[in-house]
């Protein structure tokens, strides 16, 4: 059965979700940010994988608005809070992205969101920010768990489609990072493992016209992103 570099064309899904100080990725504050690894299991399903969150410290300059706060419920400057900066964040989640690109023969990582757009902006603001050389993440390439939920499911909202595919929601976690990562990924999972059957079609005609031979699968593939362990 295929591996995920296989089933991604050599790229390995990681859902982020980020919360933040407003919608301004250049000007708002990040103030969490989750990072969950998808895995795949010998029979070719997808499942949720380990979550790295961290709390992030608003960087020196930014804007937070207090409509943001409310709504995610964080205090940024709360004492007890365990903040670090952002450069500490996404060093530390870069690495557990590259390890995992290296497990699976990936050639390079791919931001899944919920709203995705929205996350990789901030994720690719913050990068630019901290001057972080290597970002193992494809810069404007992403999966959208709103277009993957509303084709599959008929829902858009992350709440409902998390109880559209029989799941609980808690809405007391919910705007917490790791929470919503977590169930995005939950998401991403289910529509990808109901896809499989139309995936392991295309496996056989891509076969048939010799795309196999291509260095896109997951034997012998080298990755400069999984390999390299600067920041």
């Amino acid at each position: 059965m295929p591996g995920l570099a296989r089933r991604f064309r050599g790229f390995l899904p990681v859902v982020i979700d980020v919360e933040t100080g407003g919608l301004n990725s250049g000007k708002d504050a990040l103030l969490e940010i989750a990072a969950v690894l998808i895995e795949i299991t010998p029979e070719g399903l997808l499942t949720r994988g380990e979550t790295h969150s961290y709390h992030v410290k608003p960087f020196e300059g930014s804007n937070i608005e207090t409509a943001s706060l409310a709504v995610t419920g964080i205090d940024p400057f709360h004492p007890l809070r365990p903040a670090i900066d952002e450069m500490d964040a996404l060093t530390r989640i870069f690495k557990e992205v590259r390890e995992a690109a290296r497990r699976h023969s990936c050639k390079r990582a791919i931001l899944v969101g919920h709203n995705a757009s929205f996350d990789l902006g901030f994720l690719n603001a913050a990068v630019a920010r901290t001057e972080i050389k290597r970002n193992p993440f494809h810069p404007f390439s992403s999966f959208d768990t709103v277009s993957l939920a509303g084709a599959a499911l008929g829902q858009t909202v992350l709440a409902k489609a998390v109880l559209a595919i029989g799941l609980d929601w808690d809405s007391s976690q919910a705007h917490a990072a790791a929470y919503d990562a977590e169930r995005t990924a939950d998401i991403f999972c289910k529509v990808c493992n109901d896809c499989q059957p139309s995936f392991l079609a295309a496996e056989q005609r891509a076969k048939a016209m010799g795309w196999h031979d291509e260095p896109n699968g997951e034997a012998g593939l080298i990755s400069p992103v999984a390999n390299d362990n600067s920041s």
